[in-house]
């Protein structure tokens, strides 16, 4: 899989400038961001690393998350969230036009992985945060047609979406949910980074989980191979949309203080190289003389062993944890 099959570099850089212009009315009163303990540790010791779109990030010194600090309150990040000219271009301009190739590169591959791992969950109550346009759900209900499959979304545009293709929809905030256990997995795909007050997010998890019940999430490792390298200059660092990137070890630990048994931290991506190289190649960003050489003098197959590497060595930028109540 190559970056460009699933996100046009084009559109992806009009959506950052979007961003930027959409964070620019928080920015104009900040009386009201609040400074925050680690939101991994909850470590008030951090270092600050680097300010973009005139966000400061901070880094823990105990579990080295990286995170916005200070950061808006919860409501005016939501109202960015829900409606801003960076939401519209992203859904119609942004995710539309790729979203059947991501269908079978991302999707697809997602809910075989679902499948495999829970071969016991296939009679479950499956809810899936952030749903989206529900697409993981609909290839889920492909390979397990008895499963009742719930999108949590509050979004009105995506929840109809969601509605259109026969997924059953809670129209909510996940926090705004009454907690009651009735779920026996949940998902939360590229959410977590989003998220205002992780901890209170996890409990809310917890809540609705059945005993037993199990917790599957991916985010953005900040020790991760591309980030590493780019820092504040990669594209996965934008605020207010990217307040938290944890690390393999600061995620284990934060589910575990909410109550969950961590049954394995991964990372298994595979477009850390490509992600660089095309910034470099394209964009004329410099990645440090080493990655350039490779760049220019490697071959393909060497450049695929080193992706390898980074996947297995849990240093890919894109994380995966499986916890259980």
């Amino acid at each position: 899989m190559k970056e460009q099959e699933i996100r046009n570099r084009e559109a992806l850089n009009e959506y950052l400038e979007l961003v930027r212009q959409d964070s620019e009315t928080l920015l104009r009163d900040k009386s009201s961001f609040v400074s925050i303990a680690c939101p991994g540790c909850a470590s008030t010791s951090h270092a600050f690393q680097f300010e973009k779109f005139g966000f400061h990030y901070v880094q823990c010194r105990d579990c080295e998350t990286l995170f916005v600090n200070p950061r808006p309150p919860y409501q005016e990040l939501k109202r960015i969230y829900e409606n801003s000219r960076s939401t519209k271009y992203w859904v119609e301009e942004f995710f539309l036009p790729v979203a059947e190739i991501r269908r079978e590169k991302i999707f697809k591959p997602r809910a075989e992985f679902i499948g495999a791992e829970f071969p016991g969950l296939s009679q479950g109550r499956i809810g899936d945060v952030g749903a989206g346009f529900g697409l993981f759900l609909q290839e889920l209900k492909k390979i397990w047609m008895g499963a009742d499959l719930v999108a949590i979304e509050p979004s009105a545009d995506m929840a109809s979406i969601c509605r259109s293709k026969g997924v059953s929809v809670i129209e909510r905030m996940l926090e705004e949910m009454d907690p009651s256990p009735q779920f026996d997995l949940l998902t939360a795909f590229e959410l977590f980074e989003h998220i205002y007050a992780p901890q209170e997010f996890l409990k809310k998890i917890f809540s609705l989980l059945k005993p037993g019940g199990y917790f599957l999430l991916t985010t953005l490792n900040g020790l991760g191979f591309d980030i590493q390298l780019l820092w504040e200059r990669s594209k996965s660092v934008f605020p207010p949309n990217h307040l938290n990137f944890f690390n393999p070890r600061a995620i284990s630990g934060l589910l575990e203080r909410a109550g969950f048994e961590t049954l394995n931290v991964t990372t298994p991506g595979e477009l850390d190289w490509d992600i660089v190289e095309g910034i470099y190649q394209n964009e004329g960003t410099d990645p440090g003389r080493f990655f350039k050489t490779v760049s220019d003098h490697g071959t393909d197959q060497a450049k695929r062993e080193l992706q390898t590497w980074i996947k297995n060595h849990r240093f890919s930028s894109h994380m995966r944890a499986i916890a259980r109540k």
